[in-house]
């Protein structure tokens, strides 16, 4: 065998190693990949538009994401530690809109989940939710008051859907609504890969005076099963410092006000 086509074996190999490493990290930098293969940024990049382009993974500036399927969410213990440093700086950004005396929508969700853990300083604060997660926290250990979306727990998710929730829902405004996405698109709107979960979420953001998204950059162009807002329907937008620029600068030009949190922070 020639050492042409023992270099295009190896080059191909290598692929499938990257391919499986993006995977297994979700959220992969052209340095990480760079020092895990010892080869050159050149390669790495050509590399990744490659898988790119086969639809194996999904290309951002400055490295790759997984490419996840639309119908599939992963159950809340598996999610626990993806990007938890993001989502921690994600909602200590979020913290800054929360003022004494609100009536905010929490939805459910890991990074919301963070959120909520920061909220022990509040003496006069009601927080709507539906998460079990959640609405377990707030009542152990802070003076929040606390409104329980009741209805059908979804299995393995910790959280309530149906129409005992969505009747329950109807009824309430609120301040604010914090809110989590599976996947974030400027032309598919925000997503999630379940109907009834996304026909509660337009409920609470028919009901709000300010709907806030708080996702971590590995969703931005990611398309779910359902949706339920447009970026129209977004006042604000919570981000990492990973995210896009040009995908950012997009929303910003849509009416959507940007945060991003700074990771090291």
């Amino acid at each position: 065998m020639n050492s042409q086509s023992e270099a295009g074996m190896f080059a191909e190999e290598r692929k499938r190693q990257i391919l499986t490493y993006v995977n297994k990290n979700m959220r992969v930098t052209v340095g990480d990949l760079c020092e895990e293969f010892s080869v050159s940024p050149a390669t790495i990049r050509n590399d990744l538009n490659e898988l790119h382009e086969k639809g194996l993974i999904k290309r951002t500036h400055g490295g790759a994401l997984a490419n996840t399927q639309t119908n599939f969410e992963p159950v809340t213990n598996e999610k626990n530690d993806k990007f938890q440093k993001e989502k921690q700086c994600i909602a200590r950004e979020a913290l800054k809109y929360i003022n004494e005396g609100d009536c905010i929508a929490m939805d459910a969700g890991t990074t919301v989940y963070e959120l909520a853990k920061l909220l022990k300083g509040f003496k006069k604060l009601m927080v709507v939710t539906y998460d079990l997660n959640i609405a377990g926290f707030l009542d152990s250990n802070t003076e929040v008051s606390l409104f329980i979306a009741g209805g059908e727990v979804r299995k393995g998710h910790h959280y309530m859907v149906g129409n005992t929730s969505m009747e329950a829902i109807a009824k309430l405004n609120v301040d604010i609504f914090f809110m989590g996405a599976n996947g974030v698109s400027m032309k598919k709107g925000a997503t999630t890969p379940q109907l009834d979960t996304a026909l509660l979420k337009e409920r609470i953001i028919e009901n709000s005076k300010q709907r806030i998204l708080l996702t971590d950059s590995s969703k931005l162009e990611n398309v779910s099963f359902a949706k339920f807002a447009d970026i129209s329907d977004l006042d604000v937008f919570i981000t990492d410092e990973y995210a896009d620029v040009e995908i950012l600068e997009q929303l910003r030009n849509q009416g959507v006000k940007i945060d991003v949190a700074r990771i090291g922070r």
